[in-house]
């Protein structure tokens, strides 16, 4: 698979830690036909969940949000990648931007065990469309 570089919107929300609180909303997405890119759930807080929620049909996430009462932030923007995993593959990402003038706000990884991998790259407002642009989209 050749390096694959892709601008994303993705929105942040937090909500209760409790439990089945993730699955109802990734359920209820799942439902409206709403894939989505990227996901994390992480702690916020003693009684919080942050979610980072990267949709692929923005207008049909908004529409659940509302109906769901989903406070949420963003569009926020980022830059999602997948290539051929590699011994130094996310390093040799990273430098790519450092080259090119890009400061990293912050970022996940995953490989998927076959050989590739996905990486999500945010970055500060604006900043994505360069990055886009270094990495050869």
């Amino acid at each position: 698979m050749a390096l694959s570089v892709r601008t994303v919107n993705y929105f942040y929300t937090r909500i209760q830690a409790e439990p089945g609180k993730p699955y109802e909303l990734l359920a209820r997405l799942a439902d409206e036909d709403v894939s989505l890119l990227a996901f994390s759930a992480v702690p916020y807080g003693p009684n919080h969940v942050e979610l980072t929620i990267f949709p692929d049909r923005i207008d049909s996430f908004l529409k659940v949000a509302k109906e769901l009462g989903l406070v949420l932030t963003g569009p926020q923007h980022a830059v999602l990648i997948n290539g051929d995993d590699h011994l130094g593959a996310f390093a040799e990402v990273l430098k790519t931007l450092l080259d090119a003038g890009v400061e990293i706000y912050a970022s996940t990884g995953v490989t998927d065990g076959q050989g590739g991998y996905g990486y999500v790259i945010y970055f500060k407002e604006g900043d994505h469309e360069r990055a886009a642009k270094a990495l050869g989209k």
